[in-house]
């Protein structure tokens, strides 16, 4: 019977891990592209112009994990595969305490991971939380128990939400407000809430933040692509979270300008205030509007 040869195994060993390693970015590579996995929109048509970035970030992420994951496992397996214990061999291994270069490694490398991809984030977050730039417009978002009310500062209007235990099981979506966006103009967004915490997520946005009474946050985007968007609530906010939805409709300026003027029409000129609850009724709420 021959011995085998430990060369031979390394190479073999190593083959494979290799082969896995270009397999896997491979796989990874066709998913980020134009549909972008998982993730909405895709690299032809951004929904923003944050949307690509933080998509690359996300990518680039796990393209860094999964490098990691492939190079350790195929170490484990070849550790396994080349220094297994064989039939006669009844000799241990040579026996080390330590070893200095490899703990040196170890330490290095795991910073050196940490710090690539800490520079990276904070890279991207400085430019997405960025809002230095003149916006085009302004609008406040206010959260409530369980529904929106946006405020138009720049137009004097408001739309406002209906509580979702006032609609019913059926039809909540479509009840519901809608957001209405310039394409290709800077918004400023204003997030507060009148009671608990609340979170403002659009996901084809690619971004959400939270809105916490007493306490006011800003972001900034500019809508890119026309369409129709949805939005929710990303926060546990009590038992109609599930329902305090919205709507996003991202249209021409004139679209937009005529949407100020039906508002207008309605009689919803002005701005909510913050300091209404769930318990007042809907009527009470528009009542007390005011610039």
């Amino acid at each position: 019977m021959h011995a085998q040869n430990p060369r031979r195994n390394r190479r073999t060993a190593l083959r494979g891990a290799g082969l896995l390693a270009v397999l896997a970015l491979a796989l990874t590579g066709c998913s980020a592209q134009a549909q972008r996995g998982f993730l909405p929109g895709s690299s032809d048509a951004e929904v923003t112009d944050q949307t690509g970035r933080i998509a690359n970030l996300w990518v680039g992420s796990w393209i860094a994990a999964l490098i990691v994951g492939v190079l350790t496992w195929g170490l484990i397996l070849w550790c396994v595969a080349v220094y297994r214990k064989r039939k006669d061999d009844d000799q241990l291994p040579v026996q080390l305490r330590y070893h200095v270069p490899l703990e040196i490694m170890y330490v290095i490398l795991p910073i050196i991971m940490v710090g690539v991809l800490f520079y990276y984030t904070a890279r991207d977050m400085s430019a997405i939380e960025d809002n230095t730039a003149e916006p085009d417009l302004t609008v406040q978002v206010i959260g409530k128990q369980w529904s929106w009310d946006f405020n138009y500062l720049d137009d004097d209007v408001y739309d406002t939400g209906q509580q979702a235990q006032h609609i019913g099981t059926t039809g909540v979506l479509a009840e519901q407000p809608t957001l209405y966006l310039p394409v290709d103009e800077r918004v400023r967004f204003v997030l507060d809430s009148r009671d608990v915490i609340h979170s403002f997520w659009v996901p084809a946005f690619l971004y959400k933040k939270d809105m916490i009474p007493g306490r006011t946050n800003e972001f900034q985007v500019t809508p890119q692509a026309i369409g129709e968007y949805r939005g929710k609530c990303a926060e546990l906010c009590g038992e109609e979270h599930s329902s305090m939805l919205f709507n996003v409709k991202v249209v021409t300026r004139a679209e937009y300008d005529q949407h100020m003027d039906d508002l207008r029409a309605l009689g919803q000129t002005g701005s909510l205030g913050l300091e209404y609850s769930r318990l007042q009724d809907l009527d009470s709420v528009t009542q007390g509007s005011g610039s």
